[in-house]
C-alpha cells in the first residue's frame, strides 16, 4: 500500500470545503426561512393595524 502525504491532504481539503459548502447552504435556508417568518408576521401585523385604523373611523363616523 503506497500512502502518498499530498493525496491525504488534497482529500482533508475536499472534505473541509464540501463541509463549508454546505454549512453555508444551510445557512441560507436559515435565513430564506426567518425572512418568510418576518414578511408573514409583518403581513398579519398590518391586517391587525388596518383593522384597528377601520375600527377606528366606523367610532368617529358614529360619534359624529
Amino acid at each position: 500500500m503506497n500512502h502518498d502525504p499530498n493525496r491525504s491532504t488534497t482529500m482533508n481539503l475536499m472534505h473541509e470545503n464540501l463541509a463549508r459548502a454546505q454549512m453555508s447552504a444551510r445557512l441560507g435556508e436559515a435565513h430564506e426561512l426567518r425572512r418568510g417568518h418576518q414578511l408573514a408576521r409583518a403581513k398579519r401585523f398590518g391586517r391587525k393595524a388596518e383593522a384597528a385604523a377601520q375600527q377606528a373611523r366606523l367610532a368617529l363616523a358614529r360619534a359624529l
